[in-house]
């Protein structure tokens, strides 16, 4: 089913999604869809993901590249560029098959990748919601996300890494059903 997309391109449209968002960033401390976090929280999270990712690619586990990631500095936007373009030039490099140690499993390249995307879609619309911007993701890429989430649903709701999901009919838009399996609800105003 995810075979059809074009996840190192979905990559890139996700980065993009976000960084269009973050540059508009004005106040840091606004509250996001997440109520654990603030804006300065959130885009913090993203960045540190991107942190992670040339290193995984590289083999290394969780520990080994825990001695190498340096906090980040204030400037969260030349941050952003910094870590996007790295983590980016890594997926373009990496092989689709090989295997790679996150903290819970063992996935290959391709399983981080979609998760990575996913991530990053998710987190752009929070962003969006966050400061006001366009919530509105480029349709590929939300496609594409719902291919990786819907199937999923029940883990998700049982994780306790997302809300509870939103009940909406099927007749609702993707991208809000896609929102709704991880407990955001775009009905509701910001």
């Amino acid at each position: 089913m995810t075979t059809s997309f074009d996840w190192l391109s979905l990559q890139k449209q996700a980065h993009r999604e976000f960084a269009t968002r973050l540059v508009d960033v004005v106040d840091w401390g606004a509250a996001t869809p997440d109520e654990d976090w603030d804006v300065r929280q959130l885009v913090s999270h993203v960045i540190e993901e991107q942190q992670w990712v040339p290193h995984l690619l590289a083999g290394r586990t969780i520990d080994e590249a825990r001695k190498d990631i340096a906090p980040l500095r204030d400037d969260l936007v030349a941050e952003w560029r910094l870590y996007s373009l790295a983590a980016t030039s890594a997926w373009d490099e990496a092989k689709p098959d090989a295997l790679v140690s996150l903290s819970h499993d063992r996935v290959t390249v391709s399983d981080y990748l979609r998760e990575q995307v996913s991530d990053v879609a998710i987190h752009s619309w929070d962003l969006a919601r966050a400061i006001g911007a366009s919530e509105v993701l480029d349709s590929t890429l939300v496609e594409a996300v719902w291919t990786v989430f819907e199937p999923q649903k029940e883990t998700l709701a049982a994780s306790g890494l997302y809300a509870l999901p939103v009940l909406l009919g099927e007749d609702a838009p993707l991208q809000s059903r896609l929102l709704a399996v991880t407990g955001r609800d775009d009905r509701v105003a910001a």
